[in-house]
């Protein structure tokens, strides 16, 4: 009878790991960029939280050094002395955009990733953000943005870089008035309208900036109006594939939903599969 019992928790087990693989499984050519400060159990968290293992993927560090380099305007202590944010970047076929998913970040949504991604030059890519406990995700760009650049074997324009990163701060800066999902949707709706206008004057970006707001309920500062345009003139000035930036930003929130719905379905699939197997352990053993 112990037999038995031992015979049909062993099929359970196989049943779990052969039946029910990851929907995205890991190539070759995916990256992950894992903080140069996490230990080695945080390290084997990580890439458990990702689904992969170092043999699969590969595998780059990042120190709070290439971060520093890149958040040129933060401070110090915005920054932090450690580096532990983590990403994992699998590169999707054209056209399909940008999808985030983030674990233990707290300031930062997947949207704010994505349109700074966008802005960066960062496209048609699977992207997770995880940290082994709760981080401001913050210097997680950076990160993001050294794996797909391993993940395709080309650079991205080192300008872009710094103001992608100044887009994630001033977003989220502004969002600690206007709520996380308002500031998001203001940038990237001032973002797309003033790139697809090709707008470069100061003036008539102002007037977009509050043009929009205006349309979507929100009362801006001068101070905050003067930092979006700081950022937009140079968003403006970089030297990018405008037609691209435009396409991933186009898709964004539609993938986002995507992303989530999906996540949804699969919580419910996970928890049908256990009860069934709960019920199925109740009946064996009584």
């Amino acid at each position: 009878m112990k037999a038995k019992k031992l015979l049909s928790i062993l099929l359970i087990i196989t049943l779990l790991i052969t039946v029910f693989p990851q929907l995205a499984l890991a190539g070759k050519g995916d990256v992950v960029s894992l903080g140069a400060d996490l230990t080695q159990e945080q390290r084997k968290e990580i890439l458990k939280e990702f689904g992969v293992t170092e043999d699969e993927v590969n595998i780059i560090e990042v120190s709070i050094q290439d971060v520093k380099e890149h958040l040129v305007d933060a401070t110090s202590k915005e920054i932090g002395t450690k580096a532990y944010s983590s990403a994992y970047v699998k590169l999707m076929p054209n056209g399909k955009g940008l999808f985030v998913d983030i674990h233990n970040v707290s300031l930062v949504t997947e949207e704010m990733y994505a349109n700074a991604m966008a802005t960066a030059g960062v496209k048609d890519a699977e992207v997770k953000v995880a940290a082994p406990f709760k981080v401001t995700g913050t210097t997680a760009l950076t990160g993001i943005m050294m794996a797909f650049e391993e993940a395709t074997g080309k650079k991205l324009n080192e300008e872009a870089k710094k103001t992608a990163n100044e887009e994630l701060k001033v977003t989220q800066d502004i969002s600690e008035d206007l709520g996380k999902d308002k500031a998001t949707e203001l940038i990237r709706k001032v973002k797309t309208e003033i790139l697809s206008q090709k707008i470069k004057n100061p003036e008539d970006m102002r007037k977009v900036i509050n043009d929009i707001a205006n349309e979507l309920g929100i009362e801006l500062s001068e101070e905050q109006i003067d930092r979006i345009l700081k950022l937009m003139e140079k968003i403006s000035k970089l030297d990018i594939n405008v037609d691209s930036i435009l396409k991933q930003l186009d898709k964004i929130g539609k993938n986002l939903e995507i992303v989530k719905d999906t996540i949804e379905e699969n919580k419910g699939v996970l928890q049908k599969i256990i009860d069934a197997i709960l019920s199925w352990l109740r009946n064996i053993f009584g």
